[in-house]
């Protein structure tokens, strides 16, 4: 374990942001990637795996409400040397992945072909869509666990056995993604299912991979079979923190399930050039996720063991960094988007839907840069409700408009994307002032000693 309690908290955040930036970085890699070679297979391919690829905001969103919880009570119960109970949590944490993973599986498959229709532009993107999510939802299924130990690791301060995990797995799914998808050295020509398939196999490596590291290499966290059995008042500690935390990107899904209703009459040109500007944001968007990732476990440890002024000083590092990360990042994206759509898609209106989407989008980098770190310390402190809030206010801010305008006449996808900035600098700005009002209330300890760890009962 790595105690972030002591030292610097500023270079805690480096150190744990920078190996998780590579970490995300070498999966944003397999996503561009794999968008690369889906590419050469038309615009209908790229439209499809955008459309099913929707489906990990779902995954994304129940990852999150199981990682935030068990992030956020294993780093408290780190920070006040509790090392029982935050190998309970780890445990029942794994269980409650697992059973969430199996019955998002079983509910995808049976809402596959309906997902399909409802969401793509015509018949072809349709039927490409349900063809990668055959081998797409048992890899999304595979995440769950994986998500669970590998919140378990940086809740105790461990990056590096994750981050090397995870190279190798994207590094076999660079490999195989081409092959299966063209059908090279003999093997079959998968097409869109091919990128899927080399998926659900890296995943699998991944997830045996990490079960070795935590049965031979770890010493502080174990598996415990007597740990198994389902103890629900622990569930719902972590339900209680990671609930609102998965509601947030069950509320994203939602916002993107309307952008593609709206831009649907556009046509797959639209769906794809809106596809491709998402994926490279979320490329671009790592060093602040990466950040945002290493700012729960910090506040974490040191709201459990009661250090206030280090919990302080990690929220002023983080949104600061975040802030001027982001704005770097938007000056580039604001003047040289058609750059980084043409490495995609050669098709000019492909490129001419993402270029519009990504000059006006760059506009709320920095406001999205703030809402990641503000929502990550609010994880940290164990109080998930408030970015909820402004996450639901968000959506209804650019729901009800986007639907409204979408069917007055002469409606372009400019007026949608500027609809979007707008509400993402207002969650912003509710966000922090959410984030002042909390800090005054919970960094106010009372003058006694340090926990130990028969008084502690989440």
């Amino acid at each position: 374990m790595n105690d972030l309690t002591q030292g610097s908290v500023f270079k805690h955040l480096i150190q744990m942001a920078s190996f998780l930036a590579v970490s995300m970085a070498v999966q944003t890699l397999y996503l561009l990637a794999d968008l690369y070679w889906v590419g050469r297979l038309g615009k209908e391919a790229i439209a499809a795996v955008g459309v099913a690829g929707n489906l990990n905001m779902i995954v994304l969103g129940l990852t999150q409400m199981l990682g935030v919880g068990t992030t956020t009570l294993i780093a408290q119960a780190a920070g006040r040397k509790d090392q029982p109970r935050a190998e309970l949590v780890f445990n029942q944490s794994l269980v409650m992945s697992l059973l969430v993973g199996l019955g998002l599986g079983v509910v995808g498959f049976l809402l596959r072909i309906p997902y399909s229709n409802s969401l793509s532009a015509d018949a072809t993107t349709s039927t490409l869509a349900q063809s990668y999510l055959l081998w797409f939802i048992p890899s999304l299924v595979l995440q769950f666990p994986l998500v669970a130990l590998g919140a378990a690791l940086r809740a105790t301060g461990i990056i590096k056995p994750a981050v090397g995990i995870q190279v190798l797995s994207v590094a076999l799914n660079m490999l195989l993604a081409p092959l299966l998808v063209f059908g090279l050295i003999g093997l079959p020509r998968l097409g869109v299912s091919g990128a899927a398939l080399a998926t659900f196999i890296s995943v699998c490596v991944a997830d045996v991979l990490m079960i070795l590291y935590f049965k031979k290499k770890y010493d502080y966290l174990h598996f415990r079979s007597t740990s198994w059995r389902p103890q629900f008042k622990t569930w719902w500690a972590m339900l209680r923190i990671g609930l609102p935390a998965g509601a947030e990107f069950a509320l994203l899904f939602l916002f993107i399930l309307i952008v593609y209703a709206v831009i649907r009459g556009f046509g797959p040109a639209a769906q794809a050039g809106f596809g491709i500007g998402a994926r490279v944001m979320q490329a671009l968007f790592l060093p602040v996720v990466a950040l945002s990732f290493a700012v729960s476990p910090v506040v974490g440890q040191n709201f459990g063991g009661r250090q206030a002024d280090r919990v302080r000083q990690s929220i002023y590092a983080a949104l600061g960094l975040a802030a001027a990360i982001m704005f770097l990042l938007a000056v580039f994206v604001h003047y040289f988007p058609d750059f980084l759509l043409r490495v995609f898609s050669n098709d000019p209106r492909v490129i001419a839907f993402g270029s519009e989407y990504l000059r006006i989008a760059a506009l709320n980098f920095v406001a999205a840069g703030l809402v990641f770190s503000s929502s990550s310390v609010f994880q940290g402190l164990g109080h998930t409700i408030p970015p909820l809030l402004s996450s639901m206010m968000r959506l209804f801010l650019f729901a009800l408009p986007a639907v409204i305008l979408s069917r007055q006449a002469g409606f372009e996808l400019r007026y949608l994307w500027y609809l979007s900035v707008a509400s993402q600098v207002i969650q912003a700005c509710v966000n922090l002032l959410l984030l002042r009002r909390e800090l005054k209330r919970k960094l106010v300890f009372p003058d006694i000693a340090p926990f130990s760890s028969a008084a502690v009962s989440p």
